[in-house]
């Protein structure tokens, strides 16, 4: 929230006057500047004056990222008509006090980071000039409570301010008593760890407070009914009590995130709350403790001290949840806290929620029943608990479209669980699961511990890794028309190639087979009836060649990554694979140096993305070298291996043989007539000559 009314304010100015891709050709400068239509863009110039060349018309003026250090009277005298002013990230010390006199319609100012602190009396007198002025931020300039109280002393028009990013430690009444229009305020990234009684009781038209980032360690007795958002998350709050009574709040958004709440805050009892963030605490209930000691009758007693005042707030563990009206509630998030068990009925009379998030916390059971309808519930995470039950009744949740069960310890999930729903992402990665076989056991029942992930007709998103599946059973999501699934690091799921997925072969689109132990000969795995795959995840699977299956297949995106190719087979990349992928993950496999026709392909192609080129390496000699840029000795040695030896042989040995052939030819020619005469004296035939 930091500055954001005051930044989109500007921005909105500019891209109202034209300022972006299909108005640049309306701007004009001046020197450094920038100007479509009345407003003028001096952002980044370093300018250590404000331009004195400007049009007089101009009515947004950013000066953002220069090097001002005072503002002075005769500053703006030349622009009457400016309604937005930006200077945020100069070195602003020194605001005279005549400097907004010319500029009465001054409506949104950013002062932001600077350093206002040094001088903040005169800057405030300056201030004091702009009866028309709604928003002003004033973040990152070293203010004290005490300086922030005195530069909007005369500020009653605001309806915007941000201070964050100061030196506040204490809030009273005075320093925000004369700003009743105000709206919206941001204190975030300050000091603040005392907020006194009454300090935003006159702020009658506030509706968002940000408080977020800060030491405050309570809030007690909160009655700003007018409010509608609320973050007081990064503190050290404790514990959060509304005001006991029936006023209603017109609270709709209220974040205590990131803070050390022990309890379940007490709410308003009359609310139009619909988003409660709770994330990052340390909530739990108190009702049995996990020795099963009822405590229907234990209460606990808040001391609220103010100056010489102290008020007992006495509250049953139980009643800080069931006297708050939840019925509006959508979006509830309780991860990370200390919860090991719901109350009964709790969920029960969140009749509106839509998004509940209870990750992260220390749950082990979990029973939703039929008196507690969660009509409108569709997204339910319970990841990274230690769930071992979870009952879901007969329908309860007939909208639940995503369900997140990861990293618990569950061994199956009800069948019944999503026959009522129309959910269509289902995670149980990292529960010890085995699915259910296709046929039932010789006494005619199917294993009762076991996860039935048949004929759910609207599931098409299903996460299974780490399961230590030990085998994926033949059609075992039969009639479940899966279009995503990853069935990752369960060594010998697959063992048999991907057969048992033939049922869903067609439907398939994104598929992770990462570390299942498929077979390492290509040959022995098909994938060619996975027409429709558009992601594959081979990777860590030990693959001594590359499956020739998916050469047919109009993949985009595959992950080869942490096997044993030594190549991949150039006419795979020359068929249809070639022409549609566009991401491919290659490292961590040997490939040979001297086998690399494939790799130059793929650099030809242009259209294959390698995301991790810089870490393909080849295999030269027992030696891994970058296949990016091999050095010219490997290429040559290469060139040698790669030539026809027996051609070369020949070619080395012809010399000789003709060498020796003419020698034997002039001997002869030499000796004929002796040769002759000895042959016929051999022989002692007469020759006719």
């Amino acid at each position: 929230m930091e500055s954001v009314s005051l930044g989109l304010s500007l921005s909105l100015v500019f891209l109202v006057a034209g300022w972006g891709p299909t108005g640049m050709a309306l701007a004009t400068h001046h020197g450094p500047c920038k100007q479509v239509h009345r407003a003028v863009d001096c952002t980044g110039r370093w300018q250590g004056t404000v331009p004195a060349d400007l049009p007089a018309d101009t009515q947004a003026l950013s000066l953002d990222h220069n090097t001002i250090r005072t503002l002075t009277n005769a500053s703006l005298l030349q622009y009457p008509h400016l309604e937005t002013l930006s200077l945020r990230e100069n070195r602003l010390e020194l605001i005279e006090p005549g400097a907004f006199l010319s500029s009465r319609d001054l409506r949104n100012l950013s002062l932001a980071d600077n350093a206002l602190g040094t001088n903040y009396a005169v800057t405030a007198a300056a201030l004091g000039s702009l009866p028309a002025l709604r928003k002003l931020d004033l973040s990152g300039n070293h203010l004290t409570e005490d300086m922030v109280a005195a530069m909007l002393r005369n500020l009653s028009s605001l309806e915007s301010l941000s201070v964050a990013r100061n030196l506040i430690m204490r809030l009273d009444s005075s320093v925000f008593e004369h700003l009743g229009q105000l709206q919206e305020l941001n204190l975030e990234k300050n000091y603040i760890y005392d907020i006194e009684g009454g300090t935003f009781e006159g702020l009658l038209g506030l509706q968002r407070l940000n408080l977020a980032y800060n030491y405050i360690p309570c809030i007690v007795e909160f009655g700003l009914t007018q409010l509608k958002t609320l973050n007081a998350s990064n503190n050290v709050l404790e514990w959060f009590l509304s005001a006991e009574g029936e006023a209603v709040f017109e609270l709709e958004t209220l974040d205590l995130s990131h803070n050390k709440l022990l309890f379940f805050p007490l709410l308003p009892r009359q609310s139009k709350l619909h988003t409660l963030l709770l994330r990052d605490n340390e909530v739990s209930f108190y009702r049995h403790l996990p020795n099963a000691t009822a405590l229907l009758d234990v209460t606990v007693q808040f001391l609220v001290t103010e100056g010489n005042t102290t008020n007992i707030t006495t509250l049953s563990l139980w009643e800080e949840v069931s006297s708050s009206n939840l019925s509006s509630l959508s979006f509830l998030d309780m991860s990370q806290n200390q919860l090991w068990y719901l109350p009964a009925g709790f969920l029960g009379r969140m009749t509106s929620l839509s998004h509940l998030k209870l990750n992260q916390n220390c749950l082990e059971t979990l029973h939703i029943q039929d008196r507690e309808p969660l009509g409108e519930l569709t997204d339910l995470d319970l990841s990274h608990n230690r769930l071992g039950d979870l009952q879901l009744g007969l329908g309860p949740l007939p909208s639940l479209r995503a369900l997140n069960l990861s990293a618990n310890r569950l061994r199956s999930v009800p069948p019944h669980t999503f026959a009522h729903t129309w959910i269509t992402t289902v995670d149980l990665s990292h529960n010890p699961l085995q699915l259910c076989p296709q046929q039932a056991s010789a006494d005619g029942a199917e294993d009762p511990v076991c996860m039935d992930l048949r004929n759910i007709a609207s599931l098409r998103r299903l996460d299974l890794a780490g399961c230590g599946l030990e085998v994926v059973p033949s059609r075992a999501f039969s009639g479940t028309p899966l279009t995503h699934l990853d069935l990752s690091n369960n060594q010998g799921a697959l063992a048999r190639g991907p057969q048992p997925l033939r049922a869903i072969a067609l439907m398939l689109q994104v598929l992770s087979l990462r570390n299942t132990g498929l077979p390492p000969s290509g040959e022995d795995i098909d994938f060619s009836g996975f027409q429709n795959l558009l992601s594959l995840d081979l990777s860590d699977n030990s693959l001594t060649s590359f499956p020739e299956s998916l050469s047919g297949l109009s993949l985009q995106t595959l992950d080869l990554r942490g096997n044993r190719l030594p190549s991949l087979p150039l006419h795979a990349l020359q068929k249809q694979l070639g022409r549609c992928l566009s991401v491919l993950y290659l490292s961590q496999n040997p490939f040979d140096c001297c086998t690399l026709e494939w790799w130059d392909f793929l650099h030809q192609l242009r259209t294959v993305n390698v995301v991790d080129r810089g870490q393909v390496t080849c295999n030269s000699s027992s030696t891994l070298i970058g296949a990016e840029r091999l050095p010219a000795s490997i290429l040559q040695r290469c060139r040698w291996k790669t030539v026809n030896m027996a051609l070369l042989y020949l070619v080395l040995t012809l010399p000789a043989c003709l060498t020796l052939l003419v020698a034997l030819a002039v001997i002869f020619l030499t000796f004929k007539h002796k040769l002759l005469q000895l042959v016929k004296s051999q022989y002692r035939v007469s020759s006719p000559y």
